[in-house]
């Protein structure tokens, strides 16, 4: 090339996707083998198709998308799958004496020279973004004729012998081996085996949404059921009762840990896998998506001496992330650090985690009990179910220890009434609360294919009943980073009540909660739709996403 070769970072900064201070804190505290733009991906600066639009011009290689590239399947085969996946390279076209292979590193001249020698092709590269590559690699590579052999087999679990089930390069075991890495790559939370009458249904759950991954003839039910339970550890001949597993594997080198849980259902075992990505666990308070000034509460609650710091939403809402964030901040060698959860769902170096376990007496309130002889000086209990349990919450935060712990309400102040409903005395209630964060999980606008609009009717209306002016909103057109759902990722939105005398006065004189909220309202709280609302006119989230978790007075 005759220009100069300009330095990424320059590049980055020109095209206004960074700012010099980015580049400088990330160039001083990087690792030094790490790469400026795994760095800058690691931290959240730029995203991926940024970065590749950046090296595109840089370097002037071809960009390409690989969301339904028409690929030669015939090609496969001078690449084999684990060169293919290590060096994430993956074969699109042959001409003459060339081979065009798109790559998330076209500057790796090992790669390129190894490929030359193995395949006898002058190799021509393009940029593809690394998710690409891989979800490329997962859906293509498998379509041999192993899974054919599968599917056009009858099987009955009687007449399939064990060594089918688990030998490595049986064809079932690589169906369960590639949904597992295609959930990995598609960052599902969730894998849902469906039996129906006359096939199975495999879904995933991403960005909170279910979305149907593929059909499986009804006769792979039994073989696919038993080799899950088989690698959970579950017992493959009983299927009258729901059973519990988990196993670790490792997806894309890093390592998973998958909860199981079969339950029957009138046309089979229903499976669900929950997949916990100890690599990516959200340690870091700051990254959590606070407010500033919720964030200041928040962190003045968990670092008091004492009293009970609840966190409250529905299912799926990220409280155990919040919980185990806060945790994490907590966690050091002055302290003792115990908790109680069901089950135990990320194990963290320094902490003791206990199960819960109720077929041998170890329920939450037990478990409590026992923790308190101990000596700690933080606890976390995963919920707080029964009167049982919430007194004995109350009475360890009143003795001086800091109770963390998760409650099912739809908001911050109902945890008050919810605490008194179960037989908590409402003064005991108001001298152990230190505060409430009631949160829930919106997607992110996807950043690759953001467009802004003017707002509707609708949304005007909405935020200027909150007091909110806004002029611009942002919507995800759809592209191949977000599988053309316009959203890529989840943000949380937060409640954060902090007590003070006022409210505790009123939860002492049995208040409804409207007066609690008059109060609320006066101490400049900021409630779930307020902070979502806002999040809207940053352009992380659409109106649509926070009108479907938070409801509006």
């Amino acid at each position: 090339m005759k220009q100069t070769r300009r330095r990424l970072g320059d590049l980055l900064i020109e095209s206004g996707l960074l700012t010099a201070d980015q580049l400088k804190a990330t160039l001083q505290e990087k690792p030094a083998e790490q790469k400026l733009g795994d760095a800058l991906l690691h931290r959240g600066y730029i995203t991926e198709q940024q970065l590749i639009e950046v090296l595109e011009f840089q370097l002037g290689i071809p960009h390409i998308s690989l969301y339904r590239y028409p690929f030669d399947t015939s090609l496969f085969t001078l690449i084999p799958k684990e060169t293919a996946k290590r060096n994430l390279v993956i074969p699109l076209k042959k001409e003459g004496d060339k081979l065009y292979v798109a790559m998330s590193d076209p500057m790796d001249f090992y790669t390129i020279d190894d490929l030359r020698l193995s395949t006898g092709f002058q190799i021509e590269t393009a940029i593809a973004t690394k998710d690409d590559i891989i979800r490329a690699i997962n859906k293509y590579y498998d379509i041999d004729e192993g899974f054919e052999e599968l599917i056009g087999q009858e099987y009955a679990l009687e007449t399939v012998k064990e060594e089918k089930i688990t030998e490595a390069d049986s064809p079932i075991v690589r169906l369960v081996n590639q949904l597992l890495s295609n959930a990995g790559t598609s960052k599902a939370s969730d894998i849902h085996i469906d039996p129906q009458e006359t096939k199975v249904v495999i879904r995933y759950r991403i960005d909170g949404m279910l979305r149907v991954e593929r059909f499986l003839p009804k006769h792979m039910q039994n073989v696919l059921t038993a080799r899950i339970k088989i690698m959970a550890n579950l017992d493959i001949t009983e299927n009258r009762v729901p059973q519990d597993g988990r196993f670790k594997v490792n997806l894309d080198f890093h390592p998973v840990d998958l909860r199981v849980s079969t339950m029957p259902t009138v046309y089979g075992e229903k499976i669900v896998l929950r997949l916990l990505d100890m690599g990516s666990t959200l340690n870091d308070i700051n990254k959590l998506g606070f407010n500033t000034l919720n964030l200041n509460r928040f962190n003045n609650m968990i670092t008091r001496p004492n009293g009970i710091v609840l966190i409250t939403g529905p299912t799926g809402s990220g409280k155990s992330s919040t919980l185990y964030a806060a945790l994490n901040k907590l966690n050091s060698d002055e302290v003792n650090i115990i908790t109680i959860e069901d089950p135990v769902e990320y194990q963290i170096e320094g902490i003791n985690q206990i199960q819960v376990n109720s077929n041998v007496g170890m329920t939450f309130a037990a478990g409590l009990r026992s923790i308190l002889r101990q000596d700690p000086n933080i606890i976390m209990v995963g919920e707080i179910r029964d009167k049982e349990t919430a007194e004995v919450a109350v009475r360890a935060s009143l003795t001086g220890h800091l109770v963390l712990s998760t409650l099912h309400t739809n908001d911050a102040l109902t945890s008050v009434s919810r605490l008194i409903d179960m037989g908590v005395e409402p003064f005991l209630v108001a001298s152990s609360l230190s505060g409430v964060v009631s949160q829930r999980l919106v997607r992110k606008v996807c950043r690759d294919c953001a467009e802004s609009y003017a707002p509707t009717k609708r949304e005007l209306d909405i935020f200027s009943k909150r007091g909110i002016e806004i002029a611009e909103v942002w919507r995800g057109r759809g592209c191949a980073s977000c599988n053309m759902t316009g959203y890529r990722g989840r943000i949380a939105i937060h409640e954060v009540l902090a007590m003070n005398e006022e409210l505790r006065r009123a939860i002492m004189n049995e208040e409804p909660v409207t007066k609690l909220r008059e109060i609320a309202v006066k101490n400049k709280t900021i409630f779930l739709i307020d902070d979502g609302l806002l999040k809207v006119k940053q352009g992380m989230t659409s109106t649509e996403e926070v009108l479907r978790v938070a409801i509006t007075e």
